[in-house]
Order: C-alpha cells, then structure tokens, then sequence
C-alpha cells in the first residue's frame, strides 16, 4: 500500500515538472512570435496618412508619367442641345399664281432644281381669258389702223372730212391702247414677247400656264398632282423648295447661361450621323423671353452645309465661343481625379517618387486637359497616369 502512494507521488511530480516545462516552452513560442511581429514592417507603411502621401518604388516610379503644370490657353466655350431644321429664310412654298388645273409636274421630293425650271404645269381660264382679249385687242388695232389710212387717202383726194381722219386717229390710239394692255395682261402670266407675237401671228390662244422654280434648291414636300385643281394660297402648297447649302441650329439654353450669348458669336455643330464632321456657322437669332416652364433661351445658329449632309430634325450638339480666350494652368485630364466626395484632387510630386495628394479647384475640360483655377502652380510635378491607383492605394490605407 505504501508502494502504491510512493509512486503516486513520482507521477504526481513528474506531471507537474511536465506542466512547468510546457508553460515555459509556450511562454517563449508567445515571445518569438510576438519578437517576429515585432520585426516585420507595418502594413502600408508606405502610405503616410497624416500628410496624405505616398512614397513609391524605383520599378513603381517607372510605371507613372510625370509631367509639369503648365499654362494653357482655354476657350470660353458654351454647350448645349438642339436640332437641325431648314432654314425657313431659304424655305419656299410654291403656289399657282391664278388657278387652275395641274396639267404636268416635272420634279420629285429629292430632286434638285434650278431657279427657273419648269415645276408644273396648269390649265389656266384666266390666262385662256387674257389671251382672247390679246387677240380681240390685236384684230380691233388692225382695224382702226386700216380705217386710219383710208380716211386719210380720201382726205387726200378730197373725198372726205378733216373730222373723219381726226375721229379715225382718236380711234386707232385708243385700240392701241387696248392692244398694249392686253400685251401687258398676257406678260404677267410668264409669257415673253416671242411667245404673245406667235400667239398674234398665229391667232391661237394657249392655256397652258407654266409656274417655274423661284430658287434653285431641292424639293423637300410635293403635293402636285395631274389633274389636282388648285387655287393661289391654298394650302399645301403644290411644291416645297429649300436651298440646303445652309441649315438651321435651334437650341434651348439654360436661363442661366442666357447673358453670355450674343449675335454673331461662331458655332460648331457636330450631328450623331457623322461624328467626325464638324459644322460651323453663327448665331443668328436669340430668344426674346424665357420660357417659364423649362426657364430655356432659343438660341438660333445659320449652319453651312455645303455638302447638304444635314437633315431636319437631326439632333445636334453644338459649341459657341461666348468670351475672350482665358489662360490658366492646366494639367492632363488624367492627372486629376473625383474623389469620393467630389472633390478634386492631384498627387504632387517633388523627387518622383514621394506623391502628395492635393486638392484642387478645376475649371474647364477641353482638349484632354483641365483648368486648374486654384491648388496649384506652374511647374509643379505632378501624376498624369497612375494617379488613380494613388488615390486607390491612399483610400484602401485609411479604410484598412
């Protein structure tokens, strides 16, 4: 029994000389791990967040451009959108100078016509009328006349009266007059002289009205018909022309860019269908009020179109210089980034190698390069790529 308890106590000892060893050797596992931590740089130790820099590698430098602020030259420019239309100056409506029945139209919507070119035809009374009275007029004149030299051959000889020969003279004068006005009459309808002498010498009337092109441009509506009645004014018109060398713009400005549009100021327009084409022309007609829905300007541009690619009703966008050229510094689009926030910022660079990120105030894009109106100055270094990956790089240390 004592045997029993002797070696009890043996393993009793030995168990806690087991456990006193294991603590120990636990107790410096727990030390080398904590002196291994100790050793190893801490995370991101490359990003300095209270000076909001960042310091980059030799091979990390080499991946970034690095360019100099500089002053640049920015236009002024004003942007909206809008919509081709014809230029309703150069728009014209056709219409039948007497009424009549449309006998031939020779011309298509498409098709370009010359001014003074046939359109259509009609059959006019009207100038059935005014012929009939020509050829009336002409046949009296020839009367008189005769009767003028008879009574003054019987004068001669003495077989008639002075007051025959002056009634015959007051006759003829007056179916010369006639004649003339008839003349007159028969021009208004387009017929020149040639063409009233044939229809004297010929005595035959022609009715037939010719109603020619009053511009040379392309017929962009036709509602002629043979056989369609029509009547000056009333509408449709039998033909629509435009001359298409030139195109309307309109736009609906904002109220509050409303001031820096004046008359005159040059516009370039660029149309979906042709994006690498730009338009030019100018502004023309300004908007006298402001729309109290949408509180938008009209703002009207002549556009050149020498090609006639332009259609009405194409969308259009369009830019207007509205001031005098500003010159600023200016960094690559690529340099400045939208942070979160909203705000702007760059990542300035002395070495190229510590970057720094600063906030900036920008002003116009144009031409892949931003205005910088404040935070910076001429000369300084900045990012123009990677600068996103700074600013990455920066977000992912402060929210880590």
């Amino acid at each position: 029994m004592a045997f029993r308890f002797k070696h009890a106590g043996i393993a009793a000892s030995i168990a806690a000389l087991a456990v006193v060893v294991g603590g120990a050797w636990l107790l410096s596992r727990t030390t080398e791990v904590q002196s291994a931590k100790a050793a190893q740089p801490a995370a991101n130790s490359d990003v300095d967040i209270a000076q909001q820099a960042i310091i980059v590698t030799d091979k990390q430098a080499g991946a970034f451009k690095i360019l100099a602020a500089e002053a640049r030259t920015f236009s002024v420019i004003k942007k909206a959108v809008g919509s081709i239309d014809f230029n309703q100056n150069m728009l014209v409506q056709v219409f039948t100078p007497n009424p009549g029945k449309i006998v031939d139209t020779f011309f298509n919507v498409g098709e370009t016509v010359a001014k003074g070119q046939t359109l259509f035809t009609i059959d006019s009374p009207d100038l059935l009328q005014a012929e009939s009275t020509l050829l009336a007029a002409s046949g009296v004149l020839e009367l008189q006349t005769r009767t003028l030299t008879r009574v003054r051959q019987l004068l001669k000889t003495g077989g008639g009266a002075q007051k025959d020969v002056d009634q015959a003279i007051s006759d003829q004068q007056t179916a010369e007059g006639n004649y003339k006005a008839a003349r007159d009459s028969v021009r208004i309808f387009g017929k020149t002289d040639e063409e009233i002498d044939r229809i004297v010498a010929d005595r035959k009337v022609d009715s037939i009205l010719i109603v020619p092109s009053p511009i040379s441009g392309q017929i962009v509506t036709r509602n002629a018909a043979p056989g369609l009645y029509v009547q000056p004014g009333n509408a449709p018109a039998p033909y629509t022309l435009a001359d298409l060398s030139t195109m309307w713009m309109v736009a609906n400005v904002i109220e509050t860019d409303a001031p820096a549009y004046r008359i005159g100021q040059p516009v370039a327009v660029s149309v979906p269908a042709y994006p690498e084409d730009v338009f030019r022309g100018h502004v023309t007609t300004l908007g006298l009020n402001i729309d109290p829905t949408t509180h938008r300007q009209l703002v009207r541009s002549v556009i050149d179109d020498p090609a006639q690619k332009l259609r009405a009703g194409m969308l259009a966008g369009f830019s207007i210089e509205t001031g005098a050229p500003k010159q600023s510094v200016a960094v690559p689009a690529g340099a400045v980034v939208r942070e979160g926030d909203g705000t702007m910022t760059v990542w300035v660079t002395a070495d190229r190698h510590r970057f720094a990120r600063r906030s900036v105030t920008v002003g116009i894009a144009q031409d892949g390069w931003y205005q910088i109106v404040d935070g910076l100055k001429p000369g300084e270094l900045v990012a123009s790529s990677g600068a996103i990956f700074l600013s990455n790089k920066f977000a992912t240390a402060v929210t880590g």
